[in-house]
């Protein structure tokens, strides 16, 4: 497991549908030795911090395994490591083998895995497509999101190192079919109200669906 690129990017403005929008899903891979900080990597700023960074959202990781599909689905387009909008491009990691809560070391940084990534409008301004948040979303590729557990520096070519994990746990994966495709699962719902390491929000929202079903079935 490791990290093929590190991509970077500021806030800039970019014209949407007749209004300025400020977006900083346009990366650029960067080489040598890259300063990881708790909220975000050195030359890399959110833009819009609603939804985008915090702890839980400093990192956001997508698996380069996922580049041949995309480039299949739309082969008029190059997509060059970053894409996505993602900070780390990386090779042996997907959704179906990391778990909530998963701890790595990345160079001097230790990073916690917390949850999928759920795509915004910003995706359709980057890809020029209204299809591809949907289509982004049935294809279940998602990438993953770390929070920052100690600070430190990176590069690409470093290795994923896993520290602790619990392979029972709650998937990625499981978060995203929950959220899509599997949302009356109730068990599942229950794992994920349980892992400590998914995001408050995440468990708000799944504790509700899931006393929502509980109702229906009295």
């Amino acid at each position: 497991m490791k990290t093929l690129s590190i991509s970077v990017g500021l806030p800039r403005e970019v014209t949407w549908k007749g209004r300025t929008v400020s977006t900083s899903i346009f990366k650029e891979a960067v080489s040598g030795p890259v300063e990881l900080r708790q909220h975000n990597l050195e030359g890399d700023r959110q833009a819009d911090l609603s939804v985008h960074g915090g702890p839980t959202k400093a990192v956001y990781a997508y698996p380069s395994e996922h580049y041949p599909f995309w480039r299949s689905e739309f082969p008029e387009m190059e997509l060059a490591w970053g894409m996505f909008g993602e900070n780390l491009t990386t090779e042996g990691l997907d959704e179906e083998s990391v778990h909530i809560g998963d701890v790595f070391q990345l160079g001097t940084a230790r990073l916690v895995v917390t949850e999928p990534r759920m795509p915004c409008f910003k995706l359709t301004i980057r890809f020029g497509r209204e299809d591809i948040v949907k289509r982004f979303l049935q294809s279940q590729r998602s990438g993953l999101y770390f929070g920052v557990e100690q600070e430190g520096t990176v590069q690409a070519g470093d290795q994923f190192d896993l520290l602790s994990t619990n392979s029972q746990g709650l998937k990625v994966a499981d978060v995203t079919r929950l959220y899509t495709t599997d949302k009356g699962n109730v068990a599942l719902l229950g794992k994920a109200v349980a892992t400590p390491a998914l995001p408050d929000k995440w468990k708000s929202y799944f504790d509700h669906r899931l006393e929502n079903l509980k109702s229906s079935n009295r």
